[in-house]
């Protein structure tokens, strides 16, 4: 969506059960529950940079200005990227 007037700007696939994100400045960050994996979006273009392998659960991730962190839900972790 863009920002200055909601426009949908495309539908991108990523990974099952998609529950939250993160942007690092450059990317956007899915985490997929049911994978348990986190998948990249170029932000300016939705081009998927790959999907990454997290603990049970992932339902939450943030970016600490280096690292994309992910907290998984079923294993009582978290994942740094």
């Amino acid at each position: 969506m863009r920002a200055s007037d909601g426009l949908n700007q495309g539908t991108f696939s990523v990974g099952q059960a998609p529950v939250a994100l993160a942007f690092d400045g450059a990317s956007v960050w899915v985490t997929n529950f049911t994978d348990n994996t986190i998948t990249r979006l170029r932000s300016t273009d939705g081009l998927n940079l790959g999907t990454f392998p997290t603990g049970h659960g992932p339902v939450s991730a943030a970016f600490d200005g280096a690292n994309i962190w992910v907290v998984n839900t079923i294993d009582n972790t978290v994942s740094k990227l």
